[in-house]
């Protein structure tokens, strides 16, 4: 080992503390990168494994019925290579053990075959044996929810008729990778399961035999999809087809990309956060040691070193601590990264996902450290060894002292000894107290985005579920019902008032962009279930035209005034030009709302309804769900009060993992930053401080002095940290903006109180273990001089 690197060990170990304190900022940030890019790379290869060898669907269309013949006429659509015919039903589920009703899908697959498309993954059990109608394969989330094996049974209403379904098989399907109840917001798998039945068992059931009402095609590579779902919707157009979309716009799949994305998104923005405080903390650390080096610096030049092999030399100890930081942050991004994988098994279901962390994540992770250690380290080295061997010989001359703004006669008398001398050390070096300004700012922005998060989580279902659907239950109707359903519905128990909902599937064309979903009628003085924007006032319903959400109306491209293309795909499906009454920007969906006496005369019917929102008496809950799970003609209920229950379960379960990590890793950096500029101030005012005591001053009062600075630069920062992580929450509410749900932004006191609260509680620690030192202050070897 040579003379420059076993000196490089020994200054090391002489400063382990800092020297650990800033290999754990960037480690922070390795971590991160590690854990968010590896999860995004599993989850990739585990989707694009299952989707190949399950031949996941291009296309899916849904209809009202029909002929099989017509699936041959569908497979010459040209660019289509295999299209597979399906029959689809919703049902409502009497599960054993289950206050609330639940609801399931039940999907048709060949008894002598496996499906051509959208193949199911056999967990468990068997395949369905043909000639045995009550045999089905069950969603393996749905069986783990309710502790079902191969071989429990349940029952289901089909068609009007209570049947008991046998479990002889647990499959996943690439189709449910995320499984989600329709008009739900997170999904619940004790209240939506989704299941394979035989074709004709399930086709005579709903009275489908030879027909089909579901379509899903497999399309040549080069094939456009848009030029094939205008065809097919040709060809369905007479058959009830309720439009086709793309795999890009399928439920399950979009939700998945969307999630892809903001894993690749914050595997690279929240790193390079840490990284940037890393650079700063590394140049005043380094700049400081320089500085006390002179002298061997010096020295080094004497004997013949060249200044490339000192540059180089201390390089090196940037480059030491860099990539002590990446090891630490790769082994705690793997072990992270572990644990989210984890937790994305509960809601995506892979046949297995494959974690591990590759070679290019790792590789990365410690490129990027060595290149954000060089960056920190580069100009406090080039100044350094550029100093002449004379000049270096010589102690440094000292800084040229002038009369601040703190020596004013007026300001002095009013400021203490020791506040003076902390606030003149502040203006003396001004560029390290902004870095380290900097870095505790950012790790108190760091805690405020993630606390944040909580409070906009609280803020949306306040929105949601207590100014905009004040109801208490919602049911929805297998086919649209007469007026007399809305006084069958007030009379079941427990229900004190019922207002009617009206739904129709439609698609709005604007030019060439378009998008279909379903437009909701109202009443326009409900009040139960209303219109409200973010800051939670009710937009009133105008007697004709459309209310759209703020993202549909930029997804279309129009504004209020412009007129849309509406083609309704249900009943006699009128087509018309409807026009963009207002706007609300709401936080859930794309959604497009009409006064329901409009949509009612639209579709030329009378009181007709497809569902109502009801407020009952919460001590008749139960009895009322026993009623609704026995009704043939619901197809679905949902109940607020589970509804929420399990959107903050899974809220705080994602959440809950982030805010750990946030509260852990902005603690290192205030940990980091605060301890790596108490020992800067210790070592630069060793003397001074020495000599205080000598002169009589107390252990406590230069103690005062020196983490007294330490409380200024916490105080100054954390305003700035406010700022900035309010900042950061407003980008990443505006970077997580979807066409499924938009957060409201909730920066509240409690919120700037909490991440201020861990930045000083890491300030206090690194404080205390800086004063330990500063008890074992050695007074003669501190004041011995160089003259």
């Amino acid at each position: 080992m040579s003379a420059l690197n076993r000196k490089l060990l020994r200054d090391l170990w002489a400063m382990a503390g800092q020297v650990l304190a800033i290999a754990l900022v960037l480690a922070a940030g390795m971590a991160m990168w590690v854990m968010y890019l590896s999860n995004f790379q599993s989850l990739q290869r585990s989707q694009q494994s299952y989707y190949e060898n399950q031949r996941f669907a291009d296309v899916f269309a849904s209809l009202k019925r029909a002929p099989g013949s017509l699936a041959d006429r569908i497979a010459d659509i040209p660019g289509v290579v295999r299209a597979e015919t399906r029959v689809v039903a919703d049902v409502v589920l009497d599960v054993p053990g289950l206050q609330e009703p639940a609801s399931g899908r039940l999907i048709s697959v060949p008894a002598d075959r496996r499906p051509a498309l959208n193949d199911l993954y056999l967990r468990e059990g068997r395949w369905i044996s043909p000639g045995r109608p009550d045999e089905v394969l069950a969603s393996e989330a749905f069986t783990q929810a309710h502790g079902f094996h191969v071989g429990d049974r349940f029952a289901a209403i089909i068609n009007g008729r209570k049947r008991t379904l046998d479990i002889v098989g647990i499959v996943l399907s690439p189709e449910y990778v995320y499984s989600i109840r329709p008009g739900e917001l997170v999904p619940d798998d004790r209240l939506f399961g989704v299941f394979w039945m035989e074709r004709r068992a399930l086709a005579n059931a709903f009275d489908m035999e030879g027909g089909f009402n579901d379509v899903v095609l497999k399309l040549a590579p080069q094939a456009q999809p848009d030029d094939v779902i205008a065809r097919l919707d040709t060809l369905l157009e007479r058959y009830g087809g309720l439009g086709a979309i793309p795999r890009a716009l399928q439920p399950s799949h979009w939700t998945l990309e969307s999630e892809l994305q903001q894993l690749r998104s914050m595997g690279i923005a929240v790193p390079a956060i840490f990284l940037l405080v890393t650079a700063f903390v590394l140049n005043v650390a380094l700049s400081r040691a320089l500085a006390l080096q002179r002298p061997q610096l010096a020295a080094l030049k004497a004997l013949g070193y060249r200044n490339d092999e000192l540059a180089w030399h201390y390089l090196k100890w940037a480059l030491a601590i860099a990539t002590l930081g990446a090891l630490l942050g790769v082994a705690a991004g793997a072990w992270l990264g572990a644990g989210m994988t984890d937790l994305y098994a509960q809601y995506f279901s892979f046949p297995q996902t494959d974690y591990r962390v590759s070679p290019g994540v790792v590789l990365g992770a410690i490129a990027v450290s060595l290149l954000t250690a060089m960056a920190g380290a580069y100009s406090s080295v080039r100044r350094s060894v550029r100093i002449p061997p004379a000049e270096a010989m010589r102690p440094e001359p000292p800084a040229r002292y002038r009369r601040s703004i703190i020596e004013q006669p007026g300001l002095r008398q009013r400021l203490g000894m020791a506040m003076r001398m902390i606030l003149r050390n502040l203006e003396r070096q001004p560029l390290r107290a902004l870095a380290s300004i900097t870095g505790i700012a950012f790790a108190a922005g760091i805690l405020l985005f993630g606390f944040s998060l909580i409070a906009s989580t609280e803020r949306l279902i306040s929105l949601q579920f207590s100014v905009a659907e004040r109801q208490d239950v919602t049911v929805n109707f297998v086919e649209p019902a007469s007026s007399s359903a809305h006084h069958a519905l007030a009379r079941l128990p427990g229900v004190l008032a019922v207002e009617p909902q009206r739904t129709v599937p439609a698609r709005l064309r604007a030019g060439f962009r378009h998008r279909d979903l379903a437009i909701t009628g109202l009443s326009p003085d409900a009040r139960l279930r209303r219109i409200v924007d973010m800051d939670g006032k009710a937009v009133a319903l105008p007697p004709d035209g459309l209310v759209l959400s703020t993202m549909l109306a930029r997804v279309l491209d129009v504004v209020p005034g412009d007129r849309v293309a509406l083609e309704v795909l249900q009943g006699h499906r009128p087509q018309l030009e409807a026009t963009v009454a207002a706007l609300v920007d709401d936080s859930l969906g794309l959604s497009a709302y009409m006064d329901i006496d409009a949509v009612r005369r639209m579709m030329r019917e009378g009181g007709t309804l497809s569902g109502a929102a009801m407020k009952i008496d919460l001590a008749q809950e139960q009895a009322l769900s026993q009623v609704l799970k026995s009704l043939p003609s619901i197809a679905g209920v949902a109940i607020k009060r589970t509804v929420i229950e399990n959107f903050r379960e899974t809220m705080s379960q994602n959440i809950g993992l982030m805010i750990t990590i946030n509260v852990l890793f902005a603690g290192i950096i205030a940990f980091g930053v605060i301890y790596n500029a108490a020992r800067v101030s210790l070592s630069e005012r060793s003397r001074e401080l020495a000599s205080l005591r000598v002169l009589g001053f107390t252990l406590a009062e230069i103690s005062l002095i020196l983490l007294g600075e330490l409380v200024i630069l916490t105080a100054v920062a954390l305003p700035f940290g406010a700022v900035l992580g309010h900042g950061m929450a407003q980008a990443m509410v505006k970077s997580i903006e979807s066409e499924v749900y938009r957060f409201p932004l909730a920066t509240t006191p409690a919120t700037i109180a909490w991440s201020a609260l861990v930045v000083i509680a890491a300030a206090t620690v690194s404080g205390l273990i800086v004063r330990r030192r500063l008890d074992r202050l050695d007074l003669v070897g501190v004041l011995k001089t160089r003259e």
